[in-house]
């Protein structure tokens, strides 16, 4: 996968302030939600910090862990069968094994989402619900730790599927832009579809304080898991007020980076 480049990385931001902004003129919940609200230089700190050196973090580790699983299945590294899958799901159509690989994929993450939420990992995790004045640049604020262990728990149990992960590289820019839409100033729920895609209604509960609705709707694609599991939370005739966490985390990108660490 290539890396962002830091051109690349302005001109994201720029366009997706511009959209955003406009959206949120016309559909947003919270109209006195300012474009230099609180928490945005720790945010804007986060968009370049993220893509540049978190995912950089993440790579290099989810290379690491699949390393072993690979050299168990074909006796060493071979790039090219992690990236086009093995046996017989690997001959399944691409849009079939990106269908697999989605819904496997996000039942995973939902229960890492939820392990997460409890005491051992809670700290790094509280970091992304640290923000108080939601939009769609509060999606980039993410502990490396929060995101190196979310993909390494998913690459090991779908490389053994033998999935093609390149079935998913035409939609990966979709999946993006939909988890920065999810934290976004909007008040969408995609109607009939609510209960079937994540929506910015269903995550912007997700991250209001523990009492109210912040320890429910894990899922980042798909709610049917909470529905299944108990935690889908979507009540018809409110809409969150407040967000962030009880836990005390600093207000700084440094400050957050070393906070899981301390006592």
């Amino acid at each position: 996968m290539r890396q962002p480049t830091l051109i690349g990385i302005v001109v994201g931001f720029v366009v997706l302030t511009i959209v955003f902004r406009l959206l949120e003129l016309t559909r947003s919940p919270d109209k006195r939600l300012r474009l230099f609200r609180s928490g945005y230089l720790t945010d804007l700190a986060y968009w370049l910090f993220t893509p540049l050196v978190t995912r950089t973090a993440t790579a290099v580790a989810v290379a690491i862990a699949v390393a072993p699983f690979a050299y168990l299945i074909w006796g060493r590294l071979d790039r090219e069968l992690i990236i086009h899958g093995f046996g017989p799901m690997a001959r399944l159509p691409l849009w079939a094994q990106a269908i697999a690989l989605l819904v496997i994929g996000d039942f995973i993450g939902y229960w890492m989402h939820r392990a997460f939420h409890r005491e051992r990992l809670w700290r790094f995790h509280a970091v992304h619900h640290s923000s108080e004045q939601l939009d769609w640049l509060s999606s980039v604020r993410l502990h490396p730790v929060n995101d190196i262990v979310m993909r390494v728990a998913s690459a090991a149990p779908l490389l053994l599927t033998g999935l093609a992960p390149i079935a998913l590289a035409g939609i990966t820019p979709l999946l993006t832009l939909l988890a920065i839409a999810l934290h976004a100033n909007v008040d969408w729920d995609w109607g009939p579809l609510r209960a079937i895609v994540a929506s910015p209604r269903f995550h912007r509960w997700h991250h209001t304080g523990e009492a109210e609705g912040g320890n429910s709707n894990f899922a980042g694609l798909l709610p049917l898991w909470d529905v299944l599991f108990g935690t889908y939370y979507m009540p018809k005739d409110a809409r969150p007020a407040r967000f962030g966490t009880e836990t005390a985390v600093p207000a700084s990108l440094i400050g957050q980076l070393v906070f899981p660490f301390r006592r």
